[in-house]
C-alpha cells in the first residue's frame, strides 16, 4: 500500500517476478479474483517474467481510507500463473494495514517546514539539509494505528520543475538507510532551480507498505 499522507489518497502497487508466464492470477483474502491476465499471439509464444501495476489513487473526498482498505482486506494474497511450458506455480504475499506515520518535526536548514507546497515556504540558503524525527509508530488515524513499526528504509526525493526550459522537470532520488533521518540536497541539483524545490520524504516499512509527504522550500 503506498498512503500520500500530504495529498490524502491510498493506492495498491503490484510487482511480480520469475519464469516466463503466459497466464496471470490474483486472488486476494476469501478466493476473490481480482486479476486475471492473459497474453496472446505473440506475446503469449513469449511470454512475460516482470508485471507491475499501479492502482488509481482518488483523494479521500472521493475514496474515504476506511472504504478502500475495506475493498483491499488484510490477509494473503495469492499469485498463480502457468508458465509457457504448461508448469503452474504459485506465491503467496500478505497485506497488511500497518502504515507508517508521516515523520514529524520536518526542518529546512532549522527552520519549520511547510505542510505542503501551496503555504508559507521556508526560505534558504544552499547548501540545504532537510532532517526529520526517526518513524517509530504506525499512522495515527488510517490503518492500524498507534502500535510499533520496524523502518526498512527511508527515500528522499527533490523535484525541480523549469518552465519554458529543457529538461522541464529534474528529479534526485536516494534511498537512505533507517538509521539516516537527514539529508544534504546537492549543491550542483538545487543551483539547477529557478526558485522553489520540491522534496518527498517516503518511509517504507517491513511489510513493504510506504508513507509519503510533500513539501517544498524557496532558495535565496
Amino acid at each position: 500500500l503506498e498512503l500520500n499522507d500530504t495529498d490524502g489518497d491510498l493506492g495498491i502497487h503490484g510487482q511480480i517476478d520469475g519464469d516466463a508466464w503466459k497466464s496471470l492470477e490474483i486472488e486476494g483474502p476469501g478466493e476473490l479474483e481480482l486479476m486475471n491476465v492473459w497474453l496472446r499471439t505473440r506475446l503469449r509464444r513469449q511470454g512475460l517474467t516482470e508485471f507491475f501495476f499501479e492502482s488509481a489513487e482518488p483523494p479521500f473526498d472521493e475514496l474515504s481510507p476506511a472504504a478502500f482498505l475495506n475493498r483491499f482486506p488484510a490477509g494473503i494474497y495469492e499469485i498463480e500463473a502457468t508458465t509457457l511450458d504448461d508448469v503452474e506455480f504459485e506465491e503467496e504475499t500478505s497485506l497488511s494495514h500497518v502504515l507508517a506515520a508521516p515523520p514529524a518535526n520536518v526542518r529546512v536548514n532549522g527552520q519549520p517546514g511547510a505542510d505542503n507546497c501551496d503555504g508559507d515556504l521556508p526560505v534558504v540558503s544552499p547548501p540545504v539539509t532537510i532532517n526529520w524525527d526517526p518513524v517509530t509508530m504506525s499512522h495515527p488515524t488510517i490503518g492500524k494505528p498507534n502500535v510499533a513499526v520496524t523502518v526498512m528504509q527511508y527515500q528522499f526525493v527533490c523535484e525541480i520543475e523549469r518552465e519554458g526550459r529543457t529538461p522541464e522537470e529534474i528529479v534526485f532520488s536516494v534511498d537512505l538507510p533507517r538509521g539516516r533521518t537527514q539529508f544534504t540536497c546537492p549543491a550542483e541539483f538545487t543551483s539547477l532551480s529557478d526558485g522553489e524545490v520540491k522534496y518527498e520524504i517516503i518511509t517504507k516499512l517491513g511489510n513493504n507498505n510506504q508513507t509519503a509527504i510533500e513539501s517544498c522550500f524557496e532558495l535565496e
